[in-house]
């Protein structure tokens, strides 16, 4: 539906479930790739994927709640393949707690991924992008993996609709100071996904069937 050849895409978290998904189809539009995740390991497969496609791939180990981890990543990314285009923002988590028995480390856990780690990204990656001679001939588009959860409330799930809704929120204005420089900001806002991560959540049927429900088509994605 659209052509990315020459364009250099930078997704992280993109081990497994969406990340690698969003890859993959990047990568299918044409697009060269930095991968990362916080374990070469576990970018393997993606990579192997990608460069079966012929794109170009490149895995690094970034861990996200390391500011100078990103800006090692960032660096790199750009010395392998040159200036970064798109960058799909996709790292986060999420550990479902009852709003009054919610463990306060496991609060600050994600919050910190989902809301300071993905800032720093998405703030680290946009600084080299600006400093890209014809950035704004050229444009670019930094997506936000954000979630149904930054639109609507949930059942234990307090902490992660606060990250997302914030999220929402850094995106409009990110999209407003980089408007001048031709680089777009959307965030996707998916329900659930049968991912590595819900997975584990949707063994518990009556949680699933509560969530079906509320899904007009009845199915998952």
């Amino acid at each position: 539906m659209f052509n990315l050849e020459g364009k250099n895409a930078f997704v992280s978290g993109a081990s497994r479930g969406l990340g690698r998904q969003f890859a993959n189809a990047l990568a299918k539009a044409g697009a060269n790739i930095v991968i990362t995740s916080r374990t070469l390991e576990s970018l393997e497969t993606t990579k192997q994927e990608i460069e079966a496609l012929g794109r170009k791939c490149i895995e690094i180990e970034m861990e996200v709640l390391k500011e100078d981890s990103i800006v090692n990543a960032v660096k790199r990314a750009e010395a392998e393949l040159g200036p970064i285009s798109i960058l799909v923002n996709n790292a986060g988590t999420n550990i479902p707690e009852h709003f009054l028995t919610i463990r306060k480390q496991d609060m600050e856990k994600v919050v910190k991924i989902n809301t300071i780690a993905a800032f720093n990204v998405a703030n680290l990656v946009a600084l080299k992008m600006v400093q890209t001679t014809n950035r704004k001939k050229i444009g670019g588009a930094i997506v936000n993996m954000s979630s149904q959860m930054g639109h609507v409330g949930g059942p234990i799930r307090s902490v992660y609709n606060m990250t997302k809704f914030g999220f929402e929120g850094l995106t409009k204005a990110m999209s407003i100071d980089l408007a001048k420089h031709n680089i777009s900001v959307n965030t996707v806002c998916p329900t659930f996904v049968v991912t590595p991560m819900t997975s584990k959540f949707l063994k518990d049927k009556k949680f699933m069937r509560e969530v079906l429900a509320n899904i007009p088509l009845g199915r998952f994605a």
